[in-house]
């Protein structure tokens, strides 16, 4: 789950890392409240969505005045942002954050991540902050530092020194960037975090370390035991439908295709949406019902691929394990009549019970259930079935 920088730099302050001065606000004349607020005679007006590259895209403005304050708030809010890490269509700006502006004398890169091949928590930190670390990992790789943290003793002094030796840093800074580092890793593994990064760390011409930017993604596995963190979802951020899907407990995420897929676990799933490709297809949809699949999951699924206008046809892939395929069957017929499905539907269903699955879709009377004698047969059939209802 992604935070929103306002969200991410109030956890910050909490542990003890430095944010510029702020305020949120969702109206251009809070906006001009908060300014004057804030005092100064300068302001950064700052859209909050859950992209990167927001400055390029216009999302962060520095204004000199009440009146620019309030314009470009009131331009901002109710607009989609555009970046280069959102869709076409963009993330809706429903919030602004009003800053004092820093006094930037070097722009630093600092990142806590997982890190799956050595199983450990590992800070990433540059000297090239304020620009996408990407291009610098590809270009530059000698200007990133890595570190691997002990989960058994937890980050180290001396890792924190090491760190400040790379960026160069000297005076209370040197000392500071410990601080940061340490309130970063607590931050990390306190709140069930996969990401926390500050780009750009900036060193202020004062001499003091200054976190000008803030992202912070939540383990969603977690959000369990993270209530505080859990409140502060914004649906409006995401994907309406994979949105709508996680309240069944379905995993679900859009994909551009025309043939949806309606699976039982994520790795049957994948090897799905690979045989689509391989018949010539392309996959509408990442959707896992479960283990324990029932018709009124079943139902829903089906609600959620209709919604997805682009949709040709409908491959169903069922392993019975845990649950009997003609439970699955019957499960599906009735999903199919409660929706009013129309689109070719191919269902392909393997294990417990599956003959006589095959031969309930067969007895349905329903002419767009099509029962596959193979997964490999069913990606062929949607395939076709797409296209002949695409022509």
């Amino acid at each position: 789950m992604n935070l929103h920088e306002f969200q991410a730099k109030q956890l910050f302050t909490q542990y003890g890392i430095t944010t510029p001065e702020g305020v949120i606000v969702d109206t251009a004349v809070q906006a001009a409240q908060a300014a004057r607020d804030l005092g100064g005679d300068r302001w950064v007006v700052k859209a909050q969505v859950h992209a990167g590259g927001r400055g390029k895209a216009g999302g962060v403005r520095l204004v000199a005045s009440m009146a620019e304050v309030s314009d470009t708030a009131e331009a901002m809010l109710g607009q989609q942002l555009v970046t280069q890490q959102t869709t076409v269509v963009g993330l809706p700006i429903n919030k602004v954050w009003i800053e004092l502006p820093s006094e930037i004398e070097r722009e630093l890169y600092l990142s806590a991540v997982v890190d799956r091949t050595t199983r450990r928590i590992v800070f990433m930190m540059s000297a090239s902050g304020g620009m996408d670390i990407e291009a610098v990992a590809e270009t530059t790789p000698e200007a990133i530092m890595t570190i691997a943290i002990d989960p058994a003793v937890g980050l180290q002094a001396y890792q924190c020194g090491e760190a400040s030796f790379f960026l160069a840093l000297t005076g209370a800074a040197f000392k500071q960037l410990q601080s940061v580092m340490q309130g970063v890793y607590r931050l990390f593994t306190e709140k069930d975090a996969s990401l926390v990064e500050i780009n750009p760390l900036v060193l202020t011409k004062a001499g003091t370390l200054v976190a000008l930017d803030a992202k912070v993604e939540i383990d969603d596995n977690a959000l369990y035991r993270q209530p505080d963190l859990a409140a502060m979802f914004d649906a409006s951020q995401e994907n309406a439908t994979e949105v709508a899907a996680k309240e069944f407990d379905l995993n679900y995420i859009s994909l551009d295709g025309d043939i949806a897929c309606m699976v039982n676990g994520a790795g049957l799933a994948m090897a799905t949406m690979d045989l689509i490709q391989m018949a010539g297809g392309e996959p509408a949809n990442f959707l896992d019902v479960g283990g324990g699949t029932t018709a009124d999951k079943v139902a829903e699924a089906f609600k959620l691929i209709v919604a997805d206008g682009k949709v040709k046809s409908i491959l169903v892939n069922i392993f019975g394990g845990i649950v009997r395929c003609d439970l699955i069957a019957e499960g599906l017929i009735q999903a199919t009549k409660e929706v009013g499905l129309i689109l070719p539907i191919v269902v392909r269903l393997e294990g417990t019970n599956a003959p006589q699955g095959r031969e309930l879709l067969a007895q349905s009377g329903m002419t767009n259930l099509i029962a596959a004698e193979s997964l490999s047969k069913a990606a062929q059939q949607a395939v076709a079935a797409a296209k002949g209802a695409a022509a």
